[in-house]
């Protein structure tokens, strides 16, 4: 097998293609040829050792794969060798042979494509759980997405053409509005060169939001509670501004962490909003509630409700530069690494 390896934490440099022995599926398990794996942001972190989640240098990284079941394991009847599914895994997933419990690999519809797959599980995921468990999301609300033009807020966006009235907005450079405005987001604002918030402000008329989806961490999060209107809701599924360039910046890390808001009970009633947290990477024991999303999710794909946007796809030996392209933040949609 060939995998991607974090050797050490470090710039995109510290990635190495190694090649090793095919593991052997055990009792409960099935084995996969891989024909494409899902790059995020998680990712890039952890190279960069800022993802306490991560498993100890070195290290193979990657949540979600798509291609070709070979072999089952001892117990192990479905799903058969020759099935295409796409895999969720804790990682492991950036190489060309992956073994996984049989529950997390869900059969592909037969019209969906393995780097559509390979986009799915993480990005739509997350997407959906924060929209239609955490936020509840409802028809005619108003929901703003940091980093609109990725794997997530792009599945954000596409999720909320679903809900009949949503104003979405999104933030991103301007050479990706013409991209959001194609997903459905009404609202695409410049952070690099214009006030967010107070753009936010003039937009609503002083209203403010009803959901507030934020990756940024630090005083972005701050900001976004307080854009929140009457029964608003903010999510927070990241920490992207602790990232970059090169590797772990103390520095970086003391300047953000001190902006991090301090929510209290009694501020929360009185000013009668909710905040909320979301790892999709601990909910691996409630496989129960991630497959009915994950069913919901395939179930508007073949409907045409929902289409992952591919932003690029780079080999196993280019893995550095598919790192770069995301760190700079430079993707719009989802990236992917291909065996």
């Amino acid at each position: 097998m060939r995998a991607v390896w974090i050797t050490r934490a470090g710039g995109p440099e510290v990635l190495e293609v190694r090649e090793g022995k095919d593991p052997e599926p055990r009792q409960g398990e099935v084995r996969v040829r891989v024909r494409a794996a899902g790059l995020n942001f998680a990712e890039v972190m952890a190279r960069q050792g800022l993802y306490p989640d991560a498993p100890k240098f070195p290290c193979v990284m990657g949540y979600e794969a798509a291609g070709v079941v070979d072999a089952l394991g001892p117990g192990v009847s479905a799903p058969a060798p020759g099935t295409r599914v796409m895999a969720m895994v804790r990682f492991g997933g950036h190489a060309d042979v992956l073994c996984l419990p049989a529950g997390q690999a869900i059969p592909m519809p037969d019209g969906m494509a393995f780097d559509e797959a390979a986009a799915i599980p993480v990005n739509y995921l997350t997407a959906y759980h924060m929209l239609f468990r955490v936020a509840a999301v409802r028809p005619g609300e108003r929901v703003l997405v940091h980093m609109a033009a990725g794997g997530v807020g792009i599945a954000v966006l596409q999720l909320c053409r679903t809900v009949e009235g949503i104003v979405t907005f999104g933030t991103a450079s301007e050479s990706k509005h013409q991209v959001l405005r194609e997903e459905g987001c009404n609202w695409p604002i410049d952070y690099r060169r214009t006030d967010w918030t107070a753009e936010v402000r003039r937009i609503t008329g002083g209203e403010g939001l009803d959901v507030v989806l934020d990756p940024l961490g630090g005083g972005d999060t701050k900001k976004g509670y307080a854009l929140l209107g009457d029964a608003g809701r903010l999510v927070c599924y990241g920490f992207a501004n602790l990232s970059g360039e090169g590797g772990k910046s103390y520095l970086r890390l003391a300047r953000q962490m001190v902006q991090v808001p301090l929510f209290n009970p009694i501020s929360l009633m009185n000013q009668n909003r909710a905040v909320a947290g979301v790892n999709m990477g601990h909910l691996w024991h409630a496989q129960e509630m991630l497959a009915a999303e994950l069913s919901a999710v395939v179930a508007l794909h073949a409907k045409g409700a929902i289409r992952p946007r591919i932003a690029a796809s780079f080999p196993f030996a280019k893995a550095a530069e598919a790192h770069r392209f995301i760190q700079e933040r430079r993707n719009v949609g989802k990236v992917l690494l291909v065996p």
